[in-house]
C-alpha cells in the first residue's frame, strides 16, 4: 500500500465518525495541555526563584548575626539570642564540611567628605579572599582588592549616596553636589558620636585614592560599599590611636567581635546540613533557602498535582483511543476481510490502524500545544493571586516587581515533547487493536453483515 493511499484511507476513516473522533481527540488535548503547563510552571517558578536570589543573595549563602533569630518547629519566629562572633567562631565554621568560604563582616559607619560636601558612609568590611565565592559583580572601573594592593574601596552601583553641604546656612535650602568618583577628591572619616577624640592628635581622615565601582545588579551589591578586612584593620588602628585611652579600648572591640559572619556552601543541598552543624555549635543562622523552602515545596506540590491530572487525562485518553479503534475494527470487519482477499498484506492493515491512532494523538497534541500557549499567557496575566503567593511564600517582598513576574515559561523543546508524548500514547493505544485487526479471518469477515 502506498503512503498516499494510507493517508487517504486513514483520514477518511477518522472523519467517518466525527463526534467520536472529536471526543477522543479532546482527551489527548487535555492531557497534552496539562503536561506542557505543568513543566512550564516549573520553569516559571525556577525563574522567579532565580530573580529572588538575585535580589536578596545566593541560595548557598548562610549568615550568622549578632542577634540570631530563633524559630519554633512550625517555622514561626520565637525570639532571638545574642551571639558573640569572634575569630574563633570563624575558624570553627571553616572546619565544617561543605563550607566553601567564610568571612567575618564589620559594618564601618562614617562619612565621605568632598570639599564642603559630605555623604553618609556604610562600608561592609569582608575578607577579600571570599569575594569570588560570594560572586561579586563585575566592575565598571577600578579593580578589586588583591594581594598586591588591598586598599581599594569598592562602591556598589548606587553608592555613595548624594552629597550635601556639611554646614548649611539653612536646612531648608541645603545644596547638594554630584560627585565624580574618578575625578573629585574624596575622604573618609569614622563617626565619632560614641567616642572622644584625643585633642593632642589630629582627626583621622582617610583619602580614598583607590576606588572601584560595580556594575548595576539590582541586588544588595548596589547599596553597599566594600573594603578588605586586612586593610580595614590597618586604618582602624590608626583611627583608634586618635581616641582617648578609655575610648580606644572600647573601639578596639570592633576588631574582636564581628557584627556578622557570612559563609558560602558548595551546594544548595548542603545548606540545611551546615546550618544544623552551626546550631550544634550553639549559634543561630539564617539563609534564603530556609525562607524559600516552603515556597519550593508548595511549587513542587502544585506541579505534581498538575502532572497527576495530566497523567490521568493521558491515561483516560489512551483508553478512549483504544476503545475508538476497537469500535472501528468491529464496524469495519467486512472492510478488513475484503482488504485481505484483495491481497493487502498484514503489515499494511496494521499500519493503517496505527496511523489512525497516531493521527488522533498528533491532532490532539497539536491542539494541546496551541491551547498551552494560550493557557500560559492567561496564567502570566491573571495568575498573580495564586502563583504570586507561591513565589513570594505568602509575603510581599520588597524589590520584586510582581506585575512583571512570569509564572509560566514554555521553552522551545516543550511543545515538541508534548506532541511526541501525545503521538506515542496514540500509537501505544492503537497497537493492540491494530494487532487484533490483523488476526481477523478474511472469510469470516466477508460473511459479516456490517
Amino acid at each position: 500500500m502506498r503512503i498516499s493511499d494510507l493517508l487517504k484511507m486513514g483520514l477518511k476513516n477518522l472523519f467517518r465518525r466525527k463526534v467520536r473522533t472529536v471526543l477522543t481527540v479532546l482527551g489527548v488535548v487535555i492531557g497534552c495541555l496539562f503536561i506542557i503547563i505543568t513543566i512550564s510552571i516549573g520553569h516559571g517558578m525556577d525563574r522567579s526563584f532565580e530573580t529572588q536570589v538575585k535580589e536578596y543573595g545566593s541560595l548557598t549563602a548562610i549568615t550568622v548575626d549578632t542577634y540570631g533569630a530563633i524559630y519554633d518547629e512550625d517555622g514561626n519566629w520565637a525570639g532571638s539570642q545574642e551571639q558573640k562572633l569572634t575569630k574563633d567562631v570563624v575558624e570553627r565554621i571553616k572546619g565544617i564540611d561543605h563550607v566553601r568560604a567564610v568571612t567575618p563582616v564589620i559594618y564601618a559607619n562614617g562619612r565621605y567628605i568632598s570639599g564642603k560636601y559630605e555623604s553618609y558612609a556604610n562600608i561592609m568590611v569582608m575578607d577579600r579572599a571570599a569575594f569570588d565565592a560570594f560572586e561579586f559583580p563585575e566592575l565598571s572601573f577600578g579593580e578589586y582588592p588583591n594581594d598586591v594592593d588591598n586598599s581599594t574601596i569598592v562602591f556598589g552601583y548606587n553608592q555613595p549616596w548624594e552629597f550635601y553641604e556639611r554646614n548649611p546656612t539653612s536646612w531648608m535650602n541645603m545644596k547638594s553636589k554630584q560627585i565624580d568618583l574618578q575625578k573629585d577628591k574624596i575622604y573618609f572619616i569614622f563617626d565619632e558620636w560614641q567616642y572622644q577624640r584625643n585633642e593632642r592628635k589630629k582627626e583621622f581622615t582617610l583619602p580614598l585614592t583607590n576606588i572601584a565601582k560595580m556594575v548595576e545588579t539590582k541586588s544588595e551589591f548596589d547599596y553597599n560599599a566594600y573594603m578588605d578586612l586586612e586593610y580595614f584593620e590597618k586604618i582602624y588602628m590608626q583611627y583608634c590611636n586618635t581616641l582617648t585611652l578609655e575610648d580606644r579600648k572600647k573601639a578596639m572591640k570592633a576588631l574582636e567581635e564581628f557584627q556578622q559572619i557570612r559563609l558560602n556552601v558548595d551546594n544548595i543541598d548542603h545548606v540545611e546540613e551546615v546550618q544544623d552543624k552551626i546550631k550544634e555549635m550553639g549559634y543561630q543562622s539564617n539563609s534564603l533557602m530556609q525562607y524559600l523552602k516552603p515556597t519550593i515545596e508548595a511549587s513542587k506540590t502544585l506541579q505534581l498535582i498538575f502532572l497527576f491530572l495530566g497523567a490521568v487525562s493521558m491515561f483516560v485518553s489512551a483508553i478512549s483511543i483504544a476503545n475508538t479503534m476497537v469500535m472501528s475494527i468491529y464496524e469495519r470487519t467486512k472492510e478488513i476481510g475484503i482488504m485481505k482477499v484483495l491481497g493487502c498484506v498484514i503489515k499494511d492493515i496494521r499500519l493503517l490502524f496505527l496511523f489512525e491512532a497516531g493521527m488522533i494523538g498528533f491532532i490532539g497534541g497539536m491542539i494541546g500545544v496551541g491551547f498551552s500557549y494560550a493557557a500560559s499567557y492567561l496564567i502570566n496575566k491573571y495568575g498573580q493571586p495564586l502563583f504570586g503567593a507561591l513565589v513570594n511564600g505568602g509575603r510581599t517582598m520588597v524589590g520584586v516587581e510582581v506585575a512583571e513576574a512570569t509564572y509560566s515559561i514554555i521553552p522551545f523543546y516543550l511543545p515538541l515533547l508534548g506532541l511526541a508524548i501525545s503521538v506515542i500514547v496514540g500509537l501505544l493505544s492503537g497497537y493492540f487493536p491494530a494487532r487484533r485487526a490483523t488476526k481477523i479471518s478474511a472469510i469470516e469477515a466477508i460473511r459479516t453483515e456490517n
